[in-house]
């Protein structure tokens, strides 16, 4: 495909004549699974024209499964459900980016611009919960890409889930930075009510404009504050999750974020180093020498420390923490700022045994 445009802010890796606003990642790079790549050219005609601004796509997945079991043994979950694919969020440090390539998508722009939606999901998940087979624990929702993300106001997959857990009486553990999720909070503060549910929010910076450059697309960190607020005053255990810690640009945060929360209404606390799986370490340097340059060379240097001298470490028990003196020094700045707010590193267990399948029309009802 030939496009016609100027070389002026070339990127060979958007087509020619495209813009981007708002967005995390800065090019288009082809997935690790594809045979070729793509590169945009000039094709030497110079017709100026005005630039189009790359949109967001959302398509329709007919899904056959709900529920995504895992064997990790450094996850405090085995199951989980992704009511989408890919995050309009853009986060440039998204460790979901390189699952796009699955797709046969880029974990660059096509994650947050091209993404997958998931209608019918909750007849598939009453379905799987009906089951003879199936035994009861808590499902974890948001662990991949967020549930609450911009499009979910249109197509509402949530919500739809949200109703079938409800009447399940199933246990469920959201992790979120949408605000969308005050929306639902008549059904969130009913299971909570129950030992059912708990809420994560993520904040990364207390810095409007660094947020707004890391995460184009979440709300900023104040709104996420404004959250925990809500969810608090409906009864719903929040945890804060500081997450990522990014060394060298973030890290001198962990206590403020961590004491803005508490006051906030968070009952519960934990933290995430940055970690840069695959595809996401290219994209994020590239927007650390676009937005802080001066400091690119410092976060790569102390990210390198906390895994062994990689860009990333992927066994179990290091990959979320890192090792070394700066993931110590972390590790021992989280534990005593908690104890000092009073915050709580783990919660009681959601319950289980309140799980029942509501009855359908024509079960036969039973006498006890």
């Amino acid at each position: 495909m030939f496009m016609f445009g100027l070389m002026s802010d070339f990127n060979p890796l958007l087509p020619l004549g495209h813009r981007i606003r708002a967005r995390g990642a800065a090019s288009n790079a082809t997935g690790r699974f594809e045979r070729f790549g793509e590169t945009a050219f000039a094709d030497g005609w110079d017709i100026p024209e005005e630039d189009q601004l790359v949109k967001t796509d959302v398509r329709v997945e007919r899904s056959r499964s709900a529920i995504t079991y895992n064997r990790s043994p450094d996850l405090p979950f085995d199951r989980s459900i992704n009511p989408y694919r890919g995050c309009e969020h853009g986060c440039i440090y998204c460790f979901a980016r390189p699952s796009h390539a699955f797709l046969n998508l880029s974990p660059g722009l096509d994650f947050e611009t091209k993404l997958i939606a998931r209608p019918g999901l909750d007849a598939v998940l009453s379905r799987e919960l009906r089951a003879a087979s199936y035994r009861v624990q808590t499902i974890a929702i948001g662990t991949n890409t967020d549930p609450y993300q911009p499009c979910e106001a249109e197509f509402g997959v949530m919500r739809q889930i949200l109703g079938v857990l409800a009447a399940f009486q199933h246990p469920t553990a959201i992790t979120t930075k949408g605000a969308l999720i005050e929306r639902d909070i008549d059904i969130l503060s009913g299971m909570a009510k129950l030992g059912l549910c708990r809420v994560g929010v993520s904040i990364t910076t207390l810095d409007p404009k660094l947020s707004r450059s890391m995460e184009p697309r979440a709300p900023l960190p104040a709104r996420r504050f404004e959250i925990i607020r809500k969810l608090a005053a409906a009864g719903i255990d929040v945890r804060v999750m500081v997450a990522p810690v990014v060394p060298g640009l973030t890290d001198h945060e962990l206590e403020a974020i961590l004491q803005t929360a508490k006051a906030a209404g968070a009952v519960a606390a934990s933290w995430i180093a940055l970690r840069l799986p695959r595809e996401v370490s290219p994209l994020f340097q590239a927007w650390l020498h676009q937005h802080v340059p001066d400091r690119a060379a410092k976060v790569m240097a102390r990210v390198r420390d906390m895994h062994g001298g990689q860009d990333y470490d992927p066994e179990w028990g290091r990959r979320m923490r890192g090792q070394g003196i700066w993931s110590d020094l972390l590790a021992r700045r989280f534990d005593l700022a908690i104890k000092r707010l009073g915050l709580k590193k783990t919660l009681p267990p959601l319950r289980t045994d309140l799980f029942c399948p509501p009855a359908r029309a024509g079960d036969q009802l039973s006498l006890f």
